[in-house]
């Protein structure tokens, strides 16, 4: 229990570091302040392996599967990278939800910030059940595996369709619960007018990106639960990924339209581990070929990329999100 009210509160100062010290004034990240905080934030998760393989070789944490500290760290290092990869997709549709709203550079990362604090409860709730069903239901790990599978097959065959929030259910069920206005108010969330609280823009970007990211967590938790189902583990390595997305988002937004094949990269890996979980009654696979089989997606994706010429059309929605500072 010290362990994990330890790792909540190490959480929350980083939150609060980044929130009222790091970004109190909003303004605009650009790539080089990005950049920095991404391998922070990098540095951060993968020197926690360190404080992992302790906690395990001294047991400090309960451990259902009697993992050693070395083999607690290489799930870990795995489950890290896993949902840090599949996160990628995630920095797409972001971009694409700022653009149709209309959100000034300058003030995305407050949006994102709230949006991870809440990834961060709601995640936990999957994980929480997800171990559950795995743990008391033996059979759940084909269903989780079939999934994962279906998944891949969809990102692999299905043609690309623009997602456009202001269509989305969610965004039509937001406009029934409140009233919103089409101005932003600086980095407020609601303004108050004519004895009504009226919620921004702003708050309507997040509540999409919210619920986008708990649609986007149905694949990234059955993934890391393919690796370790020890609820320490899965939740440590998927909260440290999230951590980092927002500097990742401001960073990699600008690179992705260089690397048109990482699509393919994690239809490989979706696929690796749809297989491994539906395997892993009847074969044991080393956790070393789980980091191959990433390193090498993701690897080939960027290697096959830089041989094709960047369309300039492609990614135009991430671009435009990351270059046009709007005024509504």
């Amino acid at each position: 229990m010290i362990v994990w009210v330890s790792f909540i509160i190490l959480v929350s100062i980083f939150l609060a570091l980044d929130l009222f010290v790091f970004n109190r004034n909003a303004h605009v990240i650009n790539t080089k302040e990005a950049s920095k905080y991404t391998a922070l934030w990098v540095g951060i998760a993968l020197s926690f392996t360190a404080v992992v393989y302790f906690i395990y070789k001294y047991e400090w944490v309960a451990n259902p599967d009697s993992l050693t500290g070395g083999n607690a760290a290489l799930k870990y290092v795995t489950g890290y990278l896993i949902e840090l990869s599949l996160s990628i997709d995630n920095i797409f549709v972001i971009a694409v939800i700022f653009k149709s709203f209309s959100i000034p550079l300058k003030f995305q990362h407050r949006v994102l910030f709230w949006g991870i604090v809440g990834a961060l409860f709601f995640r936990g709730l999957m994980i929480f059940f997800g171990i559950a069903l795995i743990n008391e239901i033996s059979w759940m790990t084909y269903v989780f595996g079939a999934f994962l599978l279906y998944t891949a097959y969809n990102m692999l065959t299905s043609h690309e369709e623009e997602f456009d929030p202001d269509k989305s259910w969610i965004y039509r069920s937001a406009r029934k619960m409140f009233p919103v206005t089409q101005h932003l108010d600086g980095q407020k969330m609601f303004v108050h007018k004519m004895g009504k609280r009226i919620a921004t823009p702003l708050f309507l970007a997040l509540i999409v990106i919210e619920l986008t990211d708990v649609l986007f967590a149905l694949d990234s938790i059955p993934a890391i639960l393919a690796i370790t189902s020890d609820p320490f583990l899965v939740f440590s390595s998927n909260i440290l990924a999230i951590m980092g997305l927002r500097s990742m988002y401001f960073f990699l937004s600008n690179l992705l339209d260089k690397f048109q094949y990482i699509h393919y990269s994690l239809v490989a890996i979706l696929a690796f581990v749809g297989i491994k979980l539906i395997l892993v009654h009847h074969v044991e696979f080393p956790e070393w070929l789980s980091l191959a089989v990433i390193f090498v997606a993701l690897g080939a994706g960027m290697l096959f990329s830089s041989f094709k010429k960047t369309d300039k059309k492609d990614r135009q929605d991430v671009k435009e999100s990351l270059n046009t500072d709007k005024k509504p």
